[in-house]
């Protein structure tokens, strides 16, 4: 990747128009506010020598006059030397780049946790984001007395993330979901309960003998995963049955990834269940014994939101940065550099990055000592050296469209009392599945209606994003009518499709991210962080950018101390 302009190179004529003496354009001098994208250092040591270098002995008499020409476009007659110097000038920026110690690009959630995890204990790590918000995917809003959910309608109560939720001062807006309410499956037309644990599994009328008598087997057996990678679908037919994978996996694969179990892979996508085999022979006994194994009391996961959506963590993290967090900054090129001189002034080895970035004021530069990617693959490859990109560049995303629908509750037949429904694609229907908001968390409807979020596309159907926003409402009104027994066209819909919704750990992700990790760390100081990287969850996000600025904080420390 080639060097970055830094900026407008102006012409002799223009510096001696701003400043009657061009050398004199070069001092280093802080950006006025309020135009001063952070609070900005003065301009980088480098610079500022090379200002020295050229200001040398200028009005102390040591200038040859001798050298002396007219240079009519200079106003008259100037030194040579003088003149050179202001031709030097013309190739640096007309305004003096900003350096941060840490920019994070991308102010989704693991680039915003990632941000905070850093500035807690005093680091001045600054974010960039390109959209007019923080928060990607995770939007919530009121309409007409509903609560939508726009991207991730619930996530899960990890440690970490309460923990979070506890230091932002947000953990009382927490809200939970019954833990009784069931999830059910649409087989056969019909909604069942899915049978999720032990005592339910076994005696429910869903699953043949032979299903029964396979999952007996790998708890008193004994079988070594394959040396290749496997896809979720291979797996599930191999330890347990065709019919598991169809009721089952493949639904739940669907909620969590809108994926197909026959690219997914097992030890990408679901690597406990690998490493259970893997150590133990056995899927239920690997399971039990890691339960077994985590220090501390037990704690069994919750499905969470906020009073006022999800969206209510990002806004706190988004509130908590401040100023260091910019909107509406596009980066347009990423370029890393060799750096005599850190910001303090002190020799180090490693390289500034040079990033270049857009605004609605203009074009900016930006230099970074160390630099975290929180951003889509699709965005890293278009800023990183081709190499690198390549990598990025082979990592799938779905498409997906989060249909909301706002129903009178008298024109549902169906009680609406559990989580929702998940929909087998032996079904034949478009539909992947189906929340009940408004019977998982209150206040998301308003008096006397419900609120409904069905999910459409995905891996299996990514066609459907190509329909219109009244195609796809009107599909899935049809297939939950039949379904929920619903009598009336609904009285509130909203359509929010997303071309690029979810990354696809499909086979051979685990060799992808290790490579793309490998390459990437040739960029020394260079983090990545995203859903396409440890799990597509929110949990999972802020678990990985808290674990990326544990090792930068550990390295700024002692690089402090040494």
């Amino acid at each position: 990747m080639g060097s970055i302009q830094l900026g407008h190179s102006p012409s002799v004529s223009s510096v001696r128009g701003a400043c009657p003496d061009p050398v004199g354009a070069l001092k280093p001098t802080r950006p006025s506010t309020p135009t001063e994208p952070f609070n900005a250092k003065p301009c980088s040591p480098s610079l500022t020598r090379l200002y020295a270098m050229l200001t040398k002995n200028l009005g102390e008499g040591g200038t040859d006059f001798s050298l002396c020409k007219p240079l009519p476009h200079l106003g008259g007659k100037v030194s040579l030397q003088r003149y050179r110097r202001a031709e030097m000038i013309r190739w640096l920026p007309h305004s003096m780049p900003t350096r941060v110690p840490v920019l994070i690009v991308g102010a989704g959630i693991s680039g915003l946790a990632c941000a905070y995890h850093l500035r807690k204990p005093g680091i001045d790590a600054h974010i960039v984001e390109a959209s007019p918000r923080p928060g990607g995917v995770i939007r919530s809003e009121r309409r007409d007395g509903f609560l939508l959910e726009l991207g991730p309608q619930s996530f899960s109560g990890t440690p970490p993330l309460r923990s979070l939720c506890r230091d932002l001062g947000i953990e009382n807006e927490l809200v939970e979901a019954p833990h009784s309410a069931p999830r059910f499956l649409l087989i056969n037309g019909q909604l069942k309960a899915a049978p999720l644990s032990p005592p339910a599994f076994f005696a429910s009328s869903l699953f043949s003998a032979k299903t029964k008598f396979r999952i007996v087997r790998d708890l008193l057996g004994r079988t070594t995963p394959p040396y290749v990678d496997e896809s979720v679908a291979a797996f599930t037919r191999r330890k347990f049955s065709a019919e598991l994978l169809d009721k089952l996996v493949g639904p739940f694969v669907s909620g969590i990834y809108a994926g197909d179990p026959e690219k997914l892979s097992l030890r990408a996508a679901f690597p406990q269940l690998y490493e259970s085999e893997r150590s133990s022979g056995s899927v239920i006994r690997g399971m039990i014994r890691a339960v077994k194994s985590k220090p501390g009391p037990k704690q069994h996961p919750t499905l969470q939101s906020f009073r006022d959506g999800s969206e209510t963590l990002i806004k706190a993290l988004a509130a908590n940065l401040g100023p260091a967090l910019r909107y509406g900054v596009e980066v347009t090129a990423i370029h890393q550099r060799g750096d005599e001189m850190s910001q303090a002034g002190n020799a180090q080895s490693s390289k500034a990055f040079v990033v270049a970035v857009k605004t609605t004021s203009g074009a900016e530069t930006i230099l970074a000592d160390r630099l975290v990617l929180a951003v889509p693959t699709h965005v890293a490859a278009k800023l990183l050296p081709p190499e690198i990109a390549a990598r990025f560049e082979e990592i799938e995303y779905v498409p997906l469209a989060a249909v909301s629908l706002g129903y009178r509750r008298e024109d549902v037949g169906h009680s609406l009392e559990g989580f929702g429904f998940l929909i087998p694609r032996s079904e034949g229907l478009r539909t992947l599945g189906t929340v009940w908001n408004s019977s998982l968390f209150r206040n998301r409807a308003p008096e006397g209606s419900v609120l409904l979020t069905s999910f459409i596309g995905g891996a299996t159907d990514p066609q459907a994003v190509t329909l219109s926003a009244e195609e796809i409402s009107a599909i899935v009104h049809r297939e939950i009518s039949q379904v929920l027994s619903i009598r009336n066209q609904p009285t509130f819909s909203n359509v929010e499709i997303y071309q690029r919704a979810l990354p696809q750990y499909n086979l051979g992700h685990t060799a992808r991210i290790a490579n793309l990790e490998r390459e990437s760390s040739a960029l020394l100081n260079l983090k990545l962080v995203g859903n396409y990287l440890r799990g597509p969850a929110v949990g999972a996000c802020i678990e990985q950018a808290l674990a990326v600025a544990d090792e930068i904080r550990a390295r700024v420390s002692g690089t402090s101390s040494g």
